[in-house]
């Protein structure tokens, strides 16, 4: 270990962190709520700021009309290359720029990146636009020393995590834009993910027959026959607890009902219903199975009732994250720099989330989640109103990467 190195790596990044809180708070002031899905904008905003710095930034869209039978309005995914010498890996990071809608509750402006007792305030300022920042100025870090390198860093950001991925890293992939030896996906937490769960979104239309409100027996009630639904899909929870992954942190697969839709006015009897349903789903599960058994609960359901039909269509079905042989050194590397610069142990343990890491281990890509985050990601208010990341967090992560990045790439 080079500890002259780790010492410059590390002042750098104190140097320069007035910077890349300011970068952070640019990242978060462009709206990329997810739906709508417009986000185009936001990656040209990022990369007219990379290349400002001087660094090439290759723009990958998919086709307009696959974007919108996607239920997007624009994608424009960002790929920024940094060779160094021959012989060496390539580290890909990888964060997302889209995030779910604000909602209510905020003392802070969503997406105003105000700053108040260390902590930055605003929609994805801790999943996952801080990890923007932590892989630019861990990259900035690196190059900065001067030393000889072997191998390359891409970063990858790309902008339809919150609906699967499958036009950001799924189709970088698919297209052989890049192919990388290991990947560092952007975290939420001081732990390493090495494993995650699967999901699998199922939008159920119930079909009856409207009918006035006065009259009822001359309709097909299409919402009272979505309460047999709805009470199959709840009476499963009980069973689903008992089933326990053997991965640590996982816990057992889970089944909600997101949202429902349907009816037209008080007074008249609902004609249709449409139910949206996400069942996450343990490593150990088969997703193909699952998919079938939830398809078999809901139609037992209401097989009984006259008049009534169903359409179940699959909104998505993400695989699981495993870990793969070749992640032990990558998770060595940012355990070892996490006790040194966080001070204390960092777990690498699974989380019932799912994200785009999958997509790459799918390939037999060597996959984690790391970056900004603080120890739990409910501190962080994810997804909730007054999302917040504490700046040190950052700071920290943004070292712990830039170590990890230095160990598989000094070619000396």
């Amino acid at each position: 270990m080079n500890t002259t190195l780790h010492a410059r790596l590390l002042a750098w990044i104190d140097a320069h962190f007035d910077q890349q809180v300011a970068f952070l708070q640019q990242v978060v002031r462009i709206p990329t709520d997810n739906p709508p899905g417009d986000t185009a904008p936001h990656a040209e905003a990022v990369a007219a700021l990379l290349e400002g710095a001087g660094w090439p930034v290759e723009r990958h869209a998919p086709p307009a009309q696959q974007v919108r039978d996607y239920g997007m309005a624009s994608i424009v995914n960002l790929i920024v290359r940094r060779p160094y010498g021959a012989g060496g890996p390539t580290l890909a990071l990888n964060a997302h720029g889209d995030v779910v809608p604000p909602g209510a509750g905020w003392t802070h402006p969503p997406y105003g990146a105000e700053i108040e007792g260390g902590y930055l305030y605003g929609r994805a300022a801790a999943v996952s636009k801080s990890d923007f920042a932590t892989y630019v100025f861990a990259v900035r870090a690196l190059e900065a020393l001067g030393v000889p390198l072997a191998g390359a860093v891409e970063l990858h950001f790309t902008y339809d995590e919150e609906v699967g991925g499958l036009l950001g890293p799924e189709w970088l992939l698919e297209q052989g834009v890049t192919r990388p030896d290991y990947v560092i996906a952007a975290g939420f937490s001081y732990a390493i993910v090495t494993a995650h769960n699967a999901c699998l979104q199922l939008e159920v239309t119930v079909h009856g027959k409207a009918g006035h409100g006065a009259m009822p027996e001359l309709a097909v009630d299409a919402l009272q026959a979505a309460t047999r639904i709805l009470n199959a899909i709840y009476g499963e929870l009980p069973a689903l607890k008992k089933i326990r992954s053997s991965v640590a942190g996982i816990g057992s697969p889970t089944m909600i009902v997101g949202r429902i839709d349907g009816g037209t006015n008080t007074n008249v009897v609902p004609g249709t219903v449409t139910l949206k349903l996400d069942r996450r789903m343990i490593p150990e599960e088969d997703p193909v199975q699952v998919e079938a058994q939830a398809r078999a609960l809901i139609e037992d359901a209401v097989r009984d009732i006259p008049g009534i039909t169903l359409s179940i269509r699959r909104l998505l079905l993400s695989q699981a994250l495993r870990p793969l042989p070749g992640v032990a050194p990558l998770v060595a590397s940012l355990q070892r720099h996490g006790r040194a610069v966080i001070g204390e142990a960092i777990p690498a343990v699974g989380t019932p989330l799912y994200a785009d890491a999958r997509l790459y281990g799918e390939r037999g890509i060597p996959a984690v989640l790391y970056g900004a985050g603080p120890r739990t990601v409910q501190e962080a208010n994810a997804k909730k109103a007054d999302e917040r990341l504490l700046l040190e967090d950052l700071r920290r992560a943004t070292k712990v990467v830039a170590l990890t990045l230095l160990d598989f790439l000094n070619s000396e």
